[in-house]
């Protein structure tokens, strides 16, 4: 793993914007300023389609400069945020209501933040027939309904929303989403919205600028009664890139999202990222916080974790750190990639609203062999909890060349994730940190930090605690003063399956960064999983002792 500090464009104000989907607001195109009139558009006929004519399309487009869509032109291009909010969608007009079918399809009105049109196919026996959508499929509230034509054909969506009932029987819940660039989120059983992935990631906090290519069309295999698994395919264009993409999803606790990715790139790119997740971390228990919250955690995801091929475990706590923070781990194999959630229960963040105990996990599976490459995690500053700023992805060590056409396979897995009880390496449930040193003695440095990690489950979980097992504790610079792993007794610990402490003071000196890695060994093999932390300062470090 090698660390490196970066300065960026800043891509917050893209990120926030994009991922604003909280409602299904309209900028109705200028065209559809008419009198109000019955739809007379012809009925959209059938194409043939395939995943293979889609690549072979989106190939032959990579030979030609890309051209944004033409803006909607439009008699509401002031319409504000409090405006976007006066439209909703009739849940009666979704698509596929009307059959004995698994799913729904309920579109996004385009508008706002979405001035790009989006197109949307369904695909029956190999025929493709463009969905259409007018204002009839929408409710305008208030004063917004007089200045929007009725029966008015839209010249495309903003995006689409997936429902299934994944909680009930007999109520369909939001699956996945797909809107604002290549944005997508999906749910499992029992989450609420929380980080998102993306088709790509381009020169993610370089030194230029960043780039988000957008899905432009969809195309929805129609499912046949009874089918739980949804099959649908997304064009990506953008300046660098164009893309086919074919997404497979089964609902369930954990939802699962195949992907297929077909790539093909009008340009060099300085930094391919695969597989991006994008999430929010604000503050955790080993937080150094700057300001008061009753919570003790506000967070989408927690910990950056990594399966290497032979099971072995890399779990990283996430950072709000005091400057952009690039981190990479280079693994020659991996079995899985992703960001996690693992604290779950409502008192780890006494927000009834928010529910952060509820925000899925997810993990990215490589399929067929990716080749040489490291996972990427960027952390940049957030002074507020809507700001996304944890951005993970896959980066392969060949950087692509122009015209040159790559395929990536991945499998991606949406839930709560919880670590197996019956796992053999004992699982990070917690980390704190805080100042070094003994409690309630005056401090003797400002550089002395203690953090305090707990190891629950697994074989070291079921030991007693005369075991004899030890801490390996490593730091890339300053001087680890003190290591101390005690097993917490059942009585005064709540886990289910067996807890042990490891307490580490450790003296930074000036040092502005250090990375920490921390397991339990014994019994010849490592029993825990690989505890790693970047601890980066927030101030510039003292040498000399307080008095």
């Amino acid at each position: 793993m090698t660390s490196t500090q970066g300065t960026g464009l800043s891509r917050r104000k893209i990120v926030c914007a994009l991922l604003a989907t909280v409602a299904t607001p309209a900028l109705i195109s200028g065209a559809l300023a008419q009198e109000a009139v019955e739809p007379q558009l012809a009925p959209p006929q059938p194409q043939p389609f395939s995943y293979d004519w889609l690549k072979t399309r989106m190939q032959e487009r990579a030979a030609i400069p890309h051209e944004p869509p033409a803006a909607l032109e439009s008699f509401l291009e002031d319409l504000d945020y409090d405006g976007y909010r006066k439209i909703r969608f009739h849940v009666d007009q979704a698509r596929w209501a009307d059959a004995p079918l698994s799913f729904q399809v309920h579109p996004f009105h385009p508008g706002w933040l979405y001035r790009e049109p989006v197109i949307i196919h369904e695909v029956v026996d190999g025929q493709a027939t463009e969905m259409t959508f007018s204002t009839n499929d929408f409710e305008y509230l208030n004063d917004l309904a007089a200045k929007v034509p009725e029966h008015a054909v839209l010249p495309g969506i903003a995006g689409l929303k997936i429902n299934h009932p994944l909680n009930r029987a007999d109520v369909f819940d939001e699956l996945i989403t797909f809107v604002g660039a290549s944005y997508f989120r999906a749910l499992g059983r029992d989450n609420s919205y929380g980080l998102s992935a993306r088709g790509l990631a381009l020169n993610t906090w370089l030194d230029g600028p960043e780039e988000f290519p957008r899905f432009s069309e969809f195309w929805l295999e129609r499912p046949v009664p009874g089918a739980q698994q949804l099959t649908l395919y997304a064009a990506l264009d953008g300046t660098s890139v164009t893309g086919a993409y074919r997404f497979t999803i089964t609902p369930g606790a954990n939802t699962v999202v195949e992907v297929d990715a077909n790539l093909t790139f009008r340009t060099a790119i300085p930094q391919l990222g695969l597989a991006p997740l994008t999430s929010m971390f604000f503050f955790a228990e080993h937080s150094e916080k700057a300001f008061n919250d009753y919570r003790p955690q506000v967070h989408d995801s927690d910990a950056l974790k990594i399966i290497r091929q032979d099971g072995d475990v890399l779990f990283r706590p996430l950072n709000n750190p005091p400057r952009v923070a690039s981190s990479y781990f280079a693994d020659p194999g991996l079995q899985s990639f992703g960001l996690v959630q693992r604290d779950r229960r409502y008192t780890d963040y006494q927000d009834a609203g928010a529910r952060y105990h509820d925000r899925p996990s997810v993990l990215v599976e490589p399929l067929g062999g990716w080749g040489p490459g490291a996972v990427r995690l960027v952390e940049i500053p957030a002074a507020l909890e809507i700001e996304d700023n944890i951005v993970l992805f896959w980066v392969p060590d060949q950087a692509p060349q122009a015209g040159e056409t790559r395929s990536y396979r991945y499998r991606m897995h949406w839930g709560a994730l919880p670590p197996k009880p019956e796992a053999t390496l004992a699982w990070v449930s917690g980390t704190r940190a805080g100042l070094g040193g003994p409690a309630g003695v005056p401090i003797e440095s400002e550089n002395l930090r203690k953090f305090v990690i707990d190891f629950e489950g697994g074989l070291l979980g079921a030991s007693p605690e005369e075991a004899e097992v030890i801490p390996v504790v490593t730091a890339s610079a300053g001087e680890v003063v003190e290591t101390t792993l005690f097993k917490v007794s059942e009585a005064e610990s709540t886990a289910p399956n067996g807890l042990w402490r490891l307490v580490i003071d450790i003296d930074g000196g000036a040092e502005p960064l250090i990375e920490l890695s921390a397991h339990v060994a014994g019994f010849g093999r490592k029993l825990t999983e690989t505890w790693l932390f970047q601890w980066v300062r927030t101030v510039e470090a003292s040498v000399e002792n307080k008095p």
